[in-house]
């Protein structure tokens, strides 16, 4: 029901746009977002959107640097990662929660997309 893409390999410095798009169902009155996980470690949230308002959250590693957007039509959210670093490099999930739930919250996910893998060189 979402599908993650636009993984790869990126220099450090440079930027990146992760898609997700879902299928099936919308999460119209909820939210959708990112988590990633480093090896060895468990998932950790990386930002989110309150689809019905665009109001959108981070985690502070990330803010000012990533920029979370959503295209009603397509029923996508983007992810614009800039000035990336090594320590961004991880497996990137797509989430998605529809009871309003902030998805950095436990039990805010109720589905989540495959993993894309993003590694960034220094």
């Amino acid at each position: 029901q979402l599908q993650a893409s636009g993984g790869g390999l990126v220099q450090a410095g440079g930027s990146l746009r992760l898609s997700c798009a879902a299928s099936g169902r919308t999460f119209s009155n909820g939210d959708m977002g990112w988590f990633r996980q480093f090896p060895g470690k468990e998932r950790e949230f990386v930002a989110a959107i309150k689809w019905r308002f665009g109001f959108t959250y981070y985690a502070d590693t990330v803010k000012g640097r990533f920029t979370i957007s959503r295209d009603n039509a397509k029923n996508t959210v983007y992810l614009q990662m800039s000035s990336l670093k090594p320590e961004d490099t991880a497996v990137y999930y797509c989430a998605a929660g529809s009871g309003g739930v902030n998805l950095a919250r436990a039990g805010g996910v109720d589905v989540w997309g495959q993993g894309t893998l993003v590694t960034v060189s220094s």
